[in-house]
């Protein structure tokens, strides 16, 4: 999803139509979802935390205290990419920022058309737990009639940074919302609402289980834009805000 365009969401209708020809006139329109159950994505009452590993259980596992990615170990922009790379590396590491299903985040990186991007995790690595145990954070945003725009990337993980797990992806099944792929949901976690960004039922995101490519853990992420979105300008293809560790438990060597 275009981050320009998104952004021009909470305006009036019709300034909102006339800005978004000058900020978006050269980016083709990307993919739609169909609707979705908007209750599966919105914030509940007891969102939790993530202040600390005792913060919050999902089927009795703690969530980790630093559930978020650490490091860039490789990044390969696509064309049409170019936005957030003045905020690079930054930009895609700690927490997600959704600002809700109408609206996409600005504090995004776009990929641009198969582009790629690999993370690690140092402190805390992903296992394999009850349900999901992974979440994505794209930019996507509810449109008029139940569906949302959504712009999809393909994600593989990693034990060892060698040998990769790809999670399968419908990138052209938009009539059953792309199954298997990143960049689907809206985002509903962000720092300032405590929104849990390690919660599957509250955060948002696009969640993603271990079990389903026969891996126990994982330490790496590969996020590929699918090249089945729109592109132009620099904001072209899956835009990533941020990945986080549902199910996790500490690295060897790691600060408590």
């Amino acid at each position: 999803m275009s981050p320009l365009r998104s952004s021009l969401r909470p305006w009036g209708a019709a300034l909102a139509a006339l800005l978004s020809l000058a900020a978006c006139g050269d980016e083709e329109e990307g993919p739609t979802t169909p609707p979705v159950d908007a209750g599966t994505n919105m914030p509940g009452a007891d969102s939790g935390t993530d202040a600390g590993t005792d913060a919050g259980t999902d089927g009795g596992t703690p969530r980790p205290s630093d559930p978020y990615a650490d490091e860039v170990v490789a990044f390969t922009p696509g064309d049409g990419a170019g936005f957030g790379q003045d905020r690079f590396p930054g930009v895609v590491l700690g927490p997600p920022s959704g600002v809700g299903p109408d609206n996409g985040s600005l504090d995004v990186l776009s990929l641009g058309r198969e582009g790629s991007i690999t993370l690690r995790f140092t402190d805390v690595g992903v296992v394999d737990g009850p349900g999901v145990d992974l979440l994505v954070f794209e930019n996507a945003f509810a449109q008029p009639g139940g569906r949302t725009f959504s712009e999809t990337g393909r994600v593989a993980v990693s034990e060892d940074g060698t040998t990769w797990r790809d999670f399968p992806c419908a990138a052209q099944d938009a009539d059953a919302g792309y199954p298997g792929c990143a960049g689907v949901r809206t985002v509903q976690a962000n720092p300032a609402n405590g929104v849990s960004a390690t919660d599957p039922a509250v955060a948002g995101g696009d969640g993603f289980d271990l079990a389903t490519v026969g891996l126990s853990r994982a330490r790496y992420i590969r996020i590929t834009d699918s090249g089945a979105n729109g592109y132009g300008g620099t904001s072209g293809g899956f835009d990533l805000d941020a990945v986080a560790v549902v199910n996790g438990e500490p690295l060897p060597g790691a600060s408590p």
